[in-house]
């Protein structure tokens, strides 16, 4: 008999156990369960102000945006737009107190008045070459690297400025926009437009150092 109460006490210890156990795994899931509910609440959250973010900042774009009505260009700032504008009024108000020149930009006068003052603050570290602006130098520079970064589509031939570029263009379109007022004839590059004009003035600027005639070209 003894031993027969012994058994039942042993089942019911092992009984409170198991229910003990199961108690605790109940509560271990729902801690779990709790845990997962509030970090995917806290993602979500997350993911909503990031929404917002990314909805008020496209918002403040569309608020900044300051679009041209002649050309439909936009830009962020409205000086700028109001900068722009001048390419279509043609409004000139900065003006060069030195020969009368007039631009349309603070920036443009700043740098022509480098023409009257000979100042060149942009040397070329290869030559020495010095320049009145940073855009000259940075084009310089692609005859030292070799670099051609305006290429023909016509023929494949490749240019170190867009400039070069824009007159070789004029081969193919057969365009001539320097035209003599004295004899009406026409070419396509200036340079060879002012040779030409030397046969009209009779100016020769080049002078032989030998004897001191003079020559035209």
């Amino acid at each position: 008999m003894a031993f027969i109460k012994e058994e039942s006490e042993d089942v019911k210890i092992e009984e409170t156990f198991t229910v003990k156990q199961e108690d605790l795994q109940e509560q271990t899931d729902l801690i779990e369960e709790n845990e997962e509910s509030k970090e995917e609440e806290h993602h979500v959250k997350i993911e909503e102000k990031n929404n917002l973010q990314t909805d008020d900042i496209l918002k403040r774009r569309d608020k900044n945006h300051f679009t041209c009505t002649q050309c439909g260009k936009s830009f962020g700032r409205k000086t700028n737009l109001k900068i722009h504008m001048r390419i279509h009024t043609g409004e000139k108000p900065f003006t060069c107190n030195q020969c009368g020149k007039s631009f349309n930009q603070s920036s443009n006068l700043y740098t022509h008045m480098m023409i009257h003052t000979g100042e060149k603050p942009f040397k070329c570290t290869q030559c020495g070459k010095s320049f009145n602006r940073s855009s000259d130098l940075h084009q310089h520079m692609r005859i030292h690297t070799g670099e051609k970064p305006f290429t023909c589509t016509q023929c494949g031939k490749s240019f170190y400025c867009s400039s070069h570029l824009h007159q070789h263009m004029r081969i193919h379109t057969g365009e001539k926009p320097f035209t003599c007022s004295q004899c009406g004839k026409s070419f396509s590059q200036s340079s060879n437009f002012k040779q030409h004009m030397r046969i009209h003035t009779g100016e020769k600027p080049f002078t032989c150092t030998q004897c001191g005639k003079s020559f035209s070209q």
